[in-house]
């Protein structure tokens, strides 16, 4: 009796520190400060985004060559790790499918004040957004919000309040609880989590055209989420899998089959 009491205490403890520090799990900010755009990223512009509750948020804008410019721009909200800087990469090939791309970093990543949560990431992607319509003159219909991961939860929210042109998906997952199940199945996530990220729910209520791309291979969140998600979503849509590639793999950052479900997303909007 003695032995069940110590195991259900333990059971109890890690519980507890999980519930505490989850979000210490789910947002994996690097403590390397962003380097300036010229040095990551060539042509960019410094821009400053400012958030409804008072934060000041980093962000580079990034225009297309003239003479390919669709008149359309990109809002890139990130997964759960690292800082624009590792999204140059994408901006650059964006840019050269004739996008403008706007490339920031949420709350508490690339040195920016805040604590990152569901709700404070809703409305860092809002500040993008308005950035992009109050400064940049795009209107929501020459808007693609392209989210990446856990920023898909993001700019699913957003694509609610806001609907844009267009609605690009990088391994989307149906809801952050799924997720949570698959990698600790002795765990009542959904209990646990105080941010939920309801991607196929908000989906179903957001009638753009939409793109998801996930990988194959991916081991973080596994296909059959990513296409249940497109399954879900109200506006005609298209999934682009790629073959052999897992979360973090390079193929699912800039490689060539995600750029290209992007540029053709963002030609449908541009009506070419």
């Amino acid at each position: 009796m003695r032995g069940i009491v110590v195991a259900l205490g333990v059971v109890a403890a890690i519980i507890g520190l999980i519930w505490g520090f989850q979000r210490r799990l789910i947002y994996l900010p690097m403590p390397a400060e962003v380097p300036p755009a010229e040095q990551a990223l060539a042509g960019a512009q410094e821009v400053e985004l400012t958030t409804d509750d008072g934060l000041r948020l980093g962000a580079w804008l990034l225009r297309p060559p003239e003479e390919a410019d669709l008149d359309v721009a990109v809002l890139v909200a990130n997964g759960n790790a690292g800082h624009r800087g590792m999204r140059a990469p994408l901006a650059e090939a964006l840019a050269d499918e004739g996008l403008t791309v706007l490339l920031f970093d949420y709350r508490g990543f690339g040195g920016n004040e805040g604590s990152p949560s569901e709700r404070g990431l809703a409305s860092d992607v809002r500040a993008a957004r308005a950035h992009l319509v109050d400064e940049i003159d795009f209107t929501d219909e020459r808007l693609i919000y392209y989210g990446e991961s856990i920023g898909t939860g993001a700019v699913a929210g957003l694509a609610v309040e806001h609907p844009p042109g267009g609605l690009a998906l990088r391994s989307p997952f149906p809801d952050l609880a799924e997720v949570g199940r698959r990698h600790y199945p002795f765990l009542p996530v959904r209990t646990l989590l105080w941010d939920r990220f309801p991607v196929a729910e908000q989906v179903a209520r957001v009638e753009v055209p939409t793109v998801v791309i996930y990988g194959e291979a991916d081991t973080i969140i596994p296909p059959e989420m990513s296409r249940e998600v497109a399954d879900s979503a109200a506006g005609p849509t298209q999934t682009v899998p790629v073959p052999g590639a897992d979360h973090n793999d390079r193929a699912l950052l800039d490689g060539d089959r995600l750029v290209q479900g992007v540029a053709e997303l963002a030609r449908a909007v541009a009506g070419r």
